[in-house]
């Protein structure tokens, strides 16, 4: 469980982090260099989780080491509405969900707290105005949780 007081904001009370894959964590099918070894230490304390279209059928292979529950979504359902239902079933108050394209919008707006990345496949303007905060790379997005003062700085009011 992760717990942060935000002045004026209330207290964020998170269980679960929710991760699009490609565009998110990795690149081209790609996991980028880091987020292996940060999403194994947040693990201790959260439940990861990644919901992808697998684009380059590379995802169940550069996580197999990290503990997490990865969904891999069939092609003829819309992705949108599946990573929407899937934040609605874990419990959107108890979820942080992590994307940049326009499937991911509905989790980010469903999602207690919504990220938004931006890597060399860009941000959908989408996804950018859903998210509650816009980082540059994945490691960024998960050093908010190891170093929450950061999240607390950004987040108050």
């Amino acid at each position: 469980m992760f717990e942060l007081k935000i002045p004026g904001a209330g207290t964020l009370r998170l269980k679960h982090l929710v991760f699009d894959f490609n565009g998110t964590l990795a690149v081209d099918g790609h996991i980028r260099p880091g987020v292996r070894e940060k999403l194994r230490e947040l693990a201790r304390d959260l439940e990861i989780h990644v919901i992808t279209a697998d684009t380059f059928g590379k995802a169940k292979l550069a996580l197999e080491d990290v503990p997490c529950r990865l969904t891999i979504l069939p092609s003829d359902e819309p992705h949108d509405e599946a990573k929407f239902k899937y934040v609605q079933e874990l419990g959107p108050q108890q979820v942080a969900a992590i994307g940049n394209g326009r499937n991911d919008v509905l989790m980010l707006e469903e999602a207690a707290l919504g990220i938004a990345v931006l890597l060399e496949e860009g941000t959908a303007r989408e996804a950018l105005l859903a998210a509650d905060i816009l980082v540059r790379d994945p490691l960024d997005a998960l050093d908010l949780f190891l170093n929450p003062l950061r999240l607390k700085a950004t987040l108050r009011r």
